[in-house]
């Protein structure tokens, strides 16, 4: 598929879709005769993997961190245990750093409502208004 339907798929703009080709997380999987960018359903996952980080603060080092760990476990080939159980390790840190930024993003959404409530509570009501 082009970038425009990748964008569409994933929420994501062209913009941003190109800057991560340039730093290397995501590598369309094909050019068509035109030089169109072409990316697979693999390519997509992939984009949604770095959407799903973005928010969560991990830098584009981290980004590419996880995925080459993901890239290896899935490989296909075998691993030597020893490698296949860092990979994983690297994969338990990135979900324990996951679960904290989570806590840590309802705990600022708590703060955050509760200002609004205390502004809300300060307005009058309008009985007035419809």
């Amino acid at each position: 598929m082009q970038i425009g339907e990748v964008a569409a798929r994933t929420g994501l703009s062209l913009r941003t879709i190109r800057h991560y080709e340039e730093t290397g997380l995501v590598i369309p999987s094909a050019r068509s005769q035109g030089g169109f960018r072409l990316y697979t359903e693999t390519d997509v996952a992939r984009l949604m993997v770095i959407r799903r980080m973005k928010p969560l603060g991990f830098t584009l080092e981290e980004m590419r961190e996880l995925l080459a760990a993901v890239d290896r476990l899935d490989s296909g080939g075998p691993l030597p245990a020893g490698e296949r159980e860092e990979l994983l390790g690297r994969l338990r840190g990135f979900e324990q750093a996951a679960q904290q930024r989570v806590a840590d993003l309802r705990t600022q959404l708590a703060r955050a409502e509760e200002f609004a409530a205390t502004l809300r509570a300060r307005l009058p009501r309008d009985t007035a208004r419809s």
